[in-house]
């Protein structure tokens, strides 16, 4: 992408507020990448440009990483469920490609490479400038509300996946023998008493 065609999608980034999305398009958009990782064979975005794709891949792992409790955003398919939205709602695409246009050309202008090249402390002070709303700079502004949209979207990705579902412990409708109440320690932690 130019920097032309950046600087014009940037133009548009105060629409990167307005990502909002349907229940019924998650629901349908976490079937679907469940689905696509279920066939065995590479998932091949039909939204995302090749350097698009991996600068979401990279983004995704690094506001939901693996840890010792689940997978990560990738495990849960949260790229697919993006590529899947993407093309349920096309408006969505400007404020997402722009905002990863945005990583990409400050990345260049600080470290002269691209998000996906830069290291683990160079995109992590990036990250810190704009996934802070409050203490961002006002020049990062199209940057902040790219971060918080996108943030957003990865976490619907990711808890309307089994791999997030598996992660909030969710056990579903199930039958209890005997109820004992909240533990003590929750109930510890939000101060009630009953």
């Amino acid at each position: 992408m130019k920097r032309r065609d950046a600087v014009q999608l940037l133009a548009v980034a105060p629409l990167a507020a307005a990502f909002r999305w349907a229940p019924e398009a998650v629901s349908e958009a976490s079937a679907l990448a469940r689905a696509a990782r279920a066939g065995g064979t590479p998932y091949v975005p039909t939204n995302f440009s090749p350097q698009e794709w991996e600068t979401v891949r990279v983004l995704v792992d690094l506001i939901i990483p693996k840890d010792e409790r689940s997978g990560s955003a990738t495990d849960a398919g949260v790229p697919e469920f993006m590529d899947f939205m993407l093309g349920d709602e096309p408006e969505l695409g400007t404020p997402l490609r722009g905002g990863l246009a945005w990583l990409d050309h400050h990345c260049a202008d600080r470290y002269g490479k691209t998000f996906v090249a830069a290291s683990d402390a160079e995109r992590a002070a990036l990250l810190d400038d704009i996934a802070w709303p409050k203490r961002a700079k006002p020049e990062h502004a199209a940057g902040v509300a790219f971060f918080s949209s996108f943030r957003d979207l990865t976490a619907s990705g990711f808890y309307s996946s089994r791999v997030g579902v598996g992660d909030l412990r969710y056990i579903g409708n199930t039958f209890l023998a005997q109820w004992t109440g909240c533990p003590a320690e929750a109930l510890a932690k939000l101060g009630v008493t009953y």
